[in-house]
């Protein structure tokens, strides 16, 4: 059996663009990228904490360094500059592999400047 688990994400990222008459996807920073371990090409979820849209699209790259977050195609519909996004990407895995497997998880600023990293997330306390 195989599990989809939680890869990564980049945690309340800020939509710097919504280009609508770009080619769809998600133009992320290069450096936001490697961090979180996403590939460019590689299916994303997007979680609008702003206005509360979910949607699938694409990641891309974006120049390195930019802190650009550009929702392009149909999905600029979905989100607006000033935005705060959850970018997420899952990976299907075995579950031996799930036992030993850590998430990457990047916390932002609403500048896309990384606040700190980690690889769990604490339970949630009533």
């Amino acid at each position: 059996m195989h599990l989809t688990l939680l890869k990564c994400k980049l945690h309340r990222a800020c939509v710097t663009h919504a280009e609508v008459d770009y080619e769809g996807s998600c133009a992320i920073d290069e450096e936001l990228l490697t961090l979180a371990g996403i590939r460019e090409y590689e299916q994303i979820q997007i979680y609008n904490v702003t206005n509360g849209e979910r949607f699938t699209t694409y990641a891309i790259r974006a120049e390195p360094g930019s802190r650009v977050i550009s929702v392009n195609g149909a999905a600029a519909h979905k989100a607006a500059p000033g935005d705060r996004v959850i970018i997420c990407a899952y990976a299907a895995m075995t579950e031996a592999e799930a036992d030993a497997y850590r998430p990457a998880l990047v916390y932002l600023n609403e500048h896309n400047r990384v606040t700190r990293t980690g690889d769990f997330i604490p339970a949630q306390v009533a």
